[in-house]
Formats: structure tokens, C-alpha cells, sequence
């Protein structure tokens, strides 16, 4: 009387209307597994019933209440986000078991063009020109021309060399510039170099061979020794966890400069990771030469930080991620591991609880 394998239910619960033809394309190639979707909505409750039959859960952050009351089946959870540090109170995170991958991966190409691009608009001194073009004015000694540099022989230390900052080493490098790559752990190894996560066809760095040398460690010892290799421009592309909270601070800001002279900061990870007040003395007393935040500390950024008003500073809403493509390469990463998950492989991107990522 019943008994046998429990059957594989997907549910995909987001606040997105419902992507028909993704969801036609996944249901075509995986007929026997049932996939259902529910949109959610963040400002209604979700109706505890609909975790009941899934085995795998794919969402940004419509969880149960209790997993083991109203998801007893649940074995798999899929984030749509490429981190996981929101979840890390909930009890399907600290009192269970079940697997947690996240769509790492997605952002690459998007962000890395967001930091190009901002990295450029200050170097080659366009928020001038675009305010010279408003005023019809064609003056190119007013535009700062002759100060301009571009970045052929500019050295780019990558700060946490995942996904997002392998592309943006990539684009780089096609700038002529140098990379340089710090990670928590130590790439000794071809093995240990490898990207072993998701990743955009065409893009990114899969076997680790572009940097010219690697750095690693969580101590300030580590951190200092690559922040001394005369960096240019320093990408903040790091999890936030409790070793990385605060790690760039005042004293990072000037062994920066000591070494190589003020550098550009891009940070397109999590704002705590970086020491806001320390950074916006940098910014104006020339220790750090600019910055690009796509995060800050707090979100929204106050209408009263200084920030706002820096003229050697791009500040935009969180936003470096997203673009038409997020959705289409998320729903790719789930295909991905529902392929890997049949054939009884290891699943990518799995998130390491102990590490926090």
C-alpha cells in the first residue's frame, strides 16, 4: 500500500509572472519529472501547501515555514540568487540537510560590463564631456583630454576570483592590462585553478590561466602582501562572510597607495565588505583615486552620504546584475544540475555552509 521511490517534484516558486517557454523548453527535455510553478508575491503570504509534493525548490527566498512540517520531500534547494548569505538565518539552511546551490555564474557578463564601463567613465574623464555635450560646448581643453591614460600595462588585482571576476579579468586583459587574482584558498594547482561553477559559453577564465600570479589567504598579512603589488585598479568581487566583513579598510587603502600610488576601488560584491567611512576620507584625500559601488553600507545609500557628491565616484542601486539574460541563464544553471542530479553527479555551485558560500 504505496510505498516506492518518491517522484521527482520541481517546484519553482519566484515573483516573476510565469516564463512559459523556459518552463516548456525544462518540462520537454525532463518529461518524467513534475514541474510545477507558483508566483510568488512578496507581500502576500505563501500558502504552506504548495511545499508539500516538491523535492527540489527553486526561488529566490519564497522558503517554508518549517521545512520538515510542510517540505518532508525536500532534498534539493536552488537559489536563483548567486549567493546564499540571505538565507543563512533560516532553518533550511542551519537545521537541515538539504542540498543549496545557487545560480553563481550568471552575472558574469553583465557585470563585468558594468565595471568596465564605470571604470572608464571616470579614467577617460566622461562625466565632464557629458556635461560639456549638454552645454553644446565642443571644448576639448575643458574635458581634460590631455590627462587621459588608457589601460595598457594598468595592473587589475581581482579581489575573490569567482565567476563575476574571471569575466571581468577577461575584458580586461583585451585592454591590455594585467591581472592578478586573490582567492581564500590557495590555486596551487591546474586543478584547483579550474572554475568548476557555471559558466556563460565565451566567457570567462575556466582553467584559471590568465592571472600572471595568485594570492590567497583571510589574514591581513595575505591580503597585504597582494594589495602591495602596485594594483591600479582593485575589484572587489568577494562573499560577504564574517572573515570578509570590514576587510578593506583604512589601513588597506593606504598600503594601496604606498605601493603603486591611489588606486581605483570597484566593489560589486556586498557593501559591509568594505569600511564605507574609511573609503569616503580615501576618496577625499586622494588615497583612493576613485571608486565604482554598485552596493554600499547601508542599502538604499542615505541622501545624505557623501558619496552622492563625489566627483570621483559612480554610485549606482544594486543594479550591476541584472539585465534580460538573468533569467533565461539562471533557469540554465537548474538545468544543468537536474541533468547532473539524473546521472547521479556531483551538482556545481553547491553551497559549503561552513564556509558560508
Amino acid at each position: 500500500m504505496g510505498g516506492g521511490p518518491i517522484k521527482e517534484h520541481v517546484l519553482i516558486a519566484l515573483p516573476l509572472p510565469e516564463p512559459t517557454s523556459l518552463l516548456d523548453d525544462l518540462r520537454s527535455r525532463f518529461s518524467h519529472i513534475d514541474i510545477t510553478y507558483h508566483q510568488a508575491h512578496p507581500d502576500q503570504n505563501t500558502p504552506q501547501s504548495i511545499f508539500a509534493p516538491a523535492t527540489v525548490l527553486v526561488t529566490f527566498n519564497t522558503l517554508p515555514d518549517d521545512p520538515s512540517a510542510s517540505a518532508p520531500n525536500l532534498t534539493w534547494l536552488h537559489l536563483f540568487s548567486a549567493g546564499s548569505n540571505h538565507i543563512q538565518q533560516h532553518p533550511i539552511y542551519t537545521h537541515s540537510k538539504t542540498t543549496i546551490t545557487t545560480s553563481s555564474g550568471v552575472h558574469g557578463p553583465t557585470i563585468a560590463e558594468w565595471a568596465v564601463l564605470t571604470r572608464l567613465v571616470l579614467s577617460r574623464n566622461y562625466k565632464t564631456l557629458y556635461e560639456l555635450q549638454k552645454q553644446h560646448s565642443w571644448s576639448s581643453r575643458a574635458a581634460g583630454v590631455s590627462s587621459v591614460r588608457d589601460q595598457v600595462g594598468a595592473t587589475l588585482g581581482v579581489l575573490g576570483y569567482g565567476s563575476i571576476g574571471r569575466q571581468i579579468a577577461r575584458v580586461a586583459r583585451g585592454l591590455g592590462m594585467r591581472v592578478l587574482a586573490y582567492t581564500a584558498t590557495p590555486k596551487d594547482s591546474a586543478a584547483k585553478r579550474r572554475d568548476g561553477g557555471f559558466v556563460v559559453p565565451g566567457t570567462g577564465d575556466v582553467e584559471g590561466e590568465i592571472p600572471e600570479k595568485w594570492f590567497s589567504g583571510l589574514g591581513k598579512a595575505e591580503l597585504h602582501e597582494f594589495l602591495r603589488q602596485g594594483i591600479d585598479w582593485l575589484v572587489v568581487s568577494v562573499p560577504l562572510t564574517e572573515q570578509t566583513r570590514g576587510f578593506l579598510g583604512k589601513e588597506e587603502f593606504e598600503v594601496l597607495k604606498e605601493a603603486g600610488g591611489p588606486a581605483f576601488v570597484t566593489n560589486i560584491a556586498r557593501g559591509p565588505i568594505v569600511d564605507q567611512e574609511a573609503l569616503v576620507a580615501a576618496l577625499k584625500d586622494g588615497t583612493v583615486a576613485g571608486a565604482a559601488l554598485d552596493v554600499t553600507d547601508p542599502e538604499p545609500l542615505p541622501e545624505s552620504s557623501e558619496l552622492w557628491d563625489l566627483e570621483n565616484v559612480v554610485v549606482t542601486p544594486h543594479i550591476s546584475g541584472s539585465g534580460v539574460a538573468y533569467e533565461e541563464r539562471a533557469f540554465q544553471v537548474l538545468e544543468v544540475n537536474l541533468g547532473r542530479r539524473e546521472r547521479g553527479e556531483d551538482l556545481i555551485n553547491v553551497v559549503k555552509r561552513e564556509r558560508g558560500y
